[in-house]
């Protein structure tokens, strides 16, 4: 994923007035040389813009770079006019639109987007080397009858191996524990022009009674290993092929995939890292 400069430090650019004294518009300054500017109380287009205007030549002359500018939902009303001063949109959420500035007379240096979904599929098996497969009522596979692993898309802020368990539960309610990443694959061009990254996870079920989620899936089943791996669809796309036979292999023991180990960053926040952890310990051991 793109990195964001939008993270701030808490150091203020102007302390707050009163409107009718402000002459800039508060900021804070960002970790890149540029500055973030939430807007949160409404205001007159036309102040608006002078304050703006105002500010963007002031950290010109303090030789700040890119500007980001966050505007709530209920103040739509200064997009328009925040766009005719030269920003474009950068991103948006439910709530907020966010555009971006490049002051000085050099290449825009601002990151992109995020421009990756992650996207996960879920192998299940049980002790008899079943594993759960799944029919969409929606999507590329309705109406194809292809038995497929539930799949789903991993949410802000979720973590790959929570997602799985997640998405297994909202399709067949089968509780389950992660295990191992088995393989992962990245495309291109998929939905609205953003990049996948999709993680073939697998997971070991702690309950076996299906209860299928009607909204989205048409039928669940415990299949045969050798049953789903020999599906015409699997053989005949090489994609699907090479996924069905890396969990062939592990379901035979005869592959190891990357663990979920908690880590935490230099700055504190609880992350996992993937790798294959079975195989470090031995070497470490040895």
């Amino acid at each position: 994923m793109a990195f964001s400069s939008t993270s701030s430090l808490p150091v203020m650019m102007k302390q707050t007035k009163p409107d009718a004294e402000r002459t800039l518009l508060n900021a804070v300054e960002d970790r890149y040389g540029g500055v973030k500017v939430d807007v949160e109380d409404s205001m007159d287009c036309n102040d608006y813009v002078s304050l703006l205007r105002d500010s963007i030549t002031q950290w010109r002359k303090q030789g700040k770079k890119g500007v980001w500018i966050k505007l709530p939902i209920h103040l739509a009303n200064l997009v328009e006019p925040t766009v005719k001063e030269g920003f474009r949109y950068h991103h948006a959420e439910s709530d907020y639109l966010m555009l971006v500035y490049w002051i000085p007379e050099t290449p825009d240096t601002l990151p992109a987007n995020a421009s990756h979904t992650v996207g996960i599929g879920a192998f299940v098996v049980n002790d008899n080397r079943e594993v759960l497969v799944v029919q969409e009522k929606n999507g590329a596979f309705k109406g194809k009858d292809v038995w497929k692993f539930p799949t789903g898309v991993a949410n802000q802020g979720e973590d790959i191996c929570k997602a799985a368990i997640r998405e297994v539960k909202e399709e067949t309610d089968i509780d389950t524990e992660f295990v191992e990443i088995l393989a992962f694959s990245q495309t291109h061009q998929t939905f609205y022009g953003k990049s996948d990254l999709f993680f073939v996870c697998m997971l070991r079920p702690l309950s076996s009674d299906i209860n299928k989620q009607d909204s989205e899936i048409e039928a669940a089943q415990w299949m045969p290993i050798e049953e789903y791996v020999a599906q015409p669809f699997n053989q005949k796309h090489e994609s699907f092929k090479n996924i069905a036979n890396i969990c062939l292999r592990k379901s035979r023991r005869n592959y190891t995939g990357f663990s979920a180990v908690p880590m935490a960053s230099s700055s504190g926040k609880k992350s996992y890292s993937y790798f294959n952890k079975l195989q470090l310990e031995n070497e470490t051991t040895n």
